[in-house]
């Protein structure tokens, strides 16, 4: 059954200040797993320790780009011995987004190194990669047609999937099978047209039909991922947790 997971990256504020206590918050909210965008300076035996005692997943961490390039053993390293079996690479910078054929090399490579350590990369998109074109098509789909499954699998971010006007439904069917992850998330536009995330449910994305969507096609888990938070990060999954478990009372089948 597909599990509810949190991006740490909602919640960076409150990490920077204590980390631990902030991941026994984020277990007592109820999520089951977590993917980690930094360890902020933890080790791994620190991180272990945590994870043990709440008794949270380790989804997966998000990576740069950059890092991977320069440091990828350390990584593997590090995920491997918490248990985190996804190694994502969550954003390109504006200065690497016009060279799409060396991105899609240099993610063959990744992807091969970390198929040797039993461990999966994946790519999260932006709305950018399905405003930019590589190859005549948006450069979300040409990376994927030109990496095999076997070295890349999908991070869908729905959201911004939405943002960039496609639907994130048909993108969930087009990539069924490939897609272990789901980022769900909610926004709305400012008055300048510009995204403003916002908790699950208090948005206009079509966040119940992505999550009966994911689940269908037997994504291992939905995301939930807040970018900015007007108020306190806590506060904000709290509660976006109480409209998922209000999701599940009327029938979601996620496991919370």
């Amino acid at each position: 059954m597909t599990q509810i997971g949190l991006q740490l990256y909602t919640v960076r504020d409150h990490l920077e200040q204590d980390f631990e206590g902030t991941l026994r918050k984020v277990a007592e909210l109820g999520y089951k797993g977590v993917e980690f965008a930094g360890f902020y300076g933890r080790s791994v035996e620190q991180v272990q320790a945590i994870l043990q005692e709440t008794g949270l997943t380790a989804i997966g961490a998000h990576t740069a780009y950059t890092r991977l390039k320069e440091e990828m053993d350390e990584e593997l390293a590090f995920n491997k011995a918490i248990g985190s079996r996804y190694i994502i690479v969550p954003f390109l910078e504006e200065a690497d987004r016009n060279r799409w054929s060396e991105i899609i090399e240099d993610l063959k490579k990744f992807g091969e190194r970390c198929k040797k350590e039993d461990l999966v990369l994946c790519y999260h998109n932006h709305d950018f990669e399905l405003t930019l074109q590589h190859d005549g098509k948006p450069a979300l789909d040409a990376i994927y047609e030109q990496v095999p499954a076997s070295l890349l699998q999908v991070e869908l971010d729905s959201c911004w999937v939405s943002f960039a006007g496609y639907n994130p439904l048909e993108y969930i069917a087009t990539y069924q099978g490939r897609l272990p992850l789901v980022h769900w998330k909610d926004l709305t536009k400012k008055s300048d047209g510009s995204p403003d995330t916002v908790e699950l449910g208090r948005g206009e994305i079509a966040i119940t039909e992505i999550g009966d969507a994911a689940i269908a096609a037997g994504v291992e888990w939905l995301i939930v991922e807040q970018d900015h938070c007007a108020g306190d990060s806590l506060e904000s999954i709290k509660t976006s947790m109480e409209w998922v478990r209000a999701y599940v009372e009327k029938g979601g089948q996620l496991h919370v």
